[in-house]
């Protein structure tokens, strides 16, 4: 018999899940500006692909500091102030990069970037996952995956607006309108209840479990709470992560975000265009307008993950999503394995297999990911857990974008997505062996 669940309104719900996800779009924006401002970066400063490489996977890298330093904030500040921060940090970085006079200077500025990041991917699904109930946590913690989507799209759209004007310093720029209304709207959130309780703040705890359930409502959550209360003594280090209790979260969460770097996604976001200019596409505008698409495929398909996660669950998303990315990688390597020069025609079937490839991503791993980051740690190690996840997840993407050109030069464009394909057959294993399903699954009793 299904456990009882809490009554909550669901209007305050969604506010604090659409603000949190701000912190996702300025994820998106950032991540996703670079593909189009790139192309122009390298002029202005005569960038050699090395030096390109570094200039995208800074922010990953950057994003592992910022999970480090995020995550101890998190747990010590709590989770609205680390909000808060980032969205500081977001402002100026957003300001410094369009000031940048050369490389270094942009490359210390999108670092700083990458440290906000940082910030986000720790907290803001942490701090969902920790004010839903059971039966809305897999689709209001989704929502900051759409929300990144969205900001990719966005920052697609203003790479398309400014291209005829070759202008990457007002894409970078355009950053700063985001970050500011995040600020802003972080201040009017409350603190995750869950984290005022582990800090004995137990009136104030109340008080925000009220203002969005009654009374019976707030108790079931309580007892939820409660039921994490005995990891509390023994638990208080990062060595906890490598308890027994906590040990499956790390391989399920680290595991998961590391496999998903992998099977390649963020090379499509950060090197959409040179991807579509390989294959046959001849203009820089063309290239970013199949970038626009691709974006804008992947934020629609958000939504379908964001309908079913906690309808049919997670694992039937990851087996379908997952084996579509493995069958479009598959197509798209034999189109570059088999043709001998580029031409319009692949060009076009590189924008089909890429946009078919990360539908399929959007609507599995990429917000399941951070559901499952949310989810499988026991309350006190939340914040730590989300933290080694996005370290994880930093290590594997700056590896990835690291090295993305100089190994599509080397061994060429149809091995390179026919590693990716591999990587997307492992993560199907991983999804049968090791992923648990945690539908309608309270928190606690995930992590027990």
């Amino acid at each position: 018999m299904p456990a009882e669940q809490p009554v909550v309104r669901r209007a305050f719900l969604l506010r604090v899940s659409f603000i949190a996800g701000l912190g996702g779009i300025l994820y998106g924006f950032d991540v996703g500006i670079i593909a189009a401002a790139l192309l122009f970066v390298r002029n202005t400063f005569g960038l050699s692909t090395h030096l390109e490489e570094i200039v995208v996977s800074v922010v990953p890298a950057g994003t592992m500091v910022g999970a480090i330093v995020g995550g101890i904030l998190s747990d010590r500040l709590g989770r609205r102030v680390t909000l808060l921060w980032s969205g500081v940090i977001f402002i100026v970085g957003s300001i410094l990069a369009p000031l940048s006079p050369n490389v270094g200077a942009l490359i210390a500025a999108r670092s700083l970037l990458g440290f906000a990041i940082g910030f986000t991917s720790v907290t803001a699904p942490v701090y969902v996952s920790e004010l839903s109930p059971p039966q809305l946590r897999g689709t209001l913690i989704g929502m900051y995956q759409f929300a990144l989507t969205l900001g990719i799209v966005f920052a697609n759209l203003v790479g398309y607006w400014f291209a005829a004007e070759q202008s990457w310093r007002l894409m970078f720029v355009t950053g700063v309108l985001p970050a500011v209304v995040f600020l802003a709207l972080v201040f009017t959130v409350p603190e995750s209840p869950r984290w005022l309780f582990i800090k004995d703040r137990t009136e104030e705890g109340e008080r925000v479990l009220l203002s969005y359930t009654d009374a019976r409502g707030a108790q079931l959550l309580l007892d939820d709470i409660h039921l994490a209360t005995e990891l509390r003594q023994n638990q208080e280090g990062w060595t906890a992560l490598f308890t027994a209790k906590a040990r499956r979260g790390i391989v399920i969460a680290v595991g998961f975000v590391v496999l998903q770097q992998l099977c390649g996604i963020n090379t499509v976001i950060y090197y959409g265009p040179q991807i579509f200019a390989l294959a046959g596409l001849d203009s820089n505008q063309h290239a970013i307008f199949a970038s626009v698409l691709v974006s804008v495929m992947n934020m629609l398909a958000t939504v379908i993950a964001l309908f079913l996660v906690d309808r049919i669950g997670r694992k039937p998303l990851l087996y379908a999503g997952v084996g579509g990315m493995l069958a479009s990688l598959l197509v798209l390597a034999f189109t570059f394995g088999h043709q001998a020069t580029a031409t319009h025609a692949t060009g076009i079937t590189a924008v089909v297999c890429l946009m078919v490839y990360i539908a399929c991503c959007a609507a599995s791993m990429g917000p399941i990911a951070w559901i499952l980051v949310g989810e499988v740690f026991p309350l006190p190690l939340r914040s730590r857990g989300a933290a080694a996840a996005t370290i994880g997840y930093g290590l594997s993407n700056t590896l990835v974008s690291l090295t993305f050109l100089s190994v599509i030069h080397r061994i060429g464009s149809a091995a390179t997505f026919g590693v990716f394909a591999l990587f997307c057959a492992v993560t199907l294993v991983f999804t049968r062996f090791v992923i648990p399903e945690t539908k309608a699954l309270e928190l606690e009793s995930i992590s027990a």
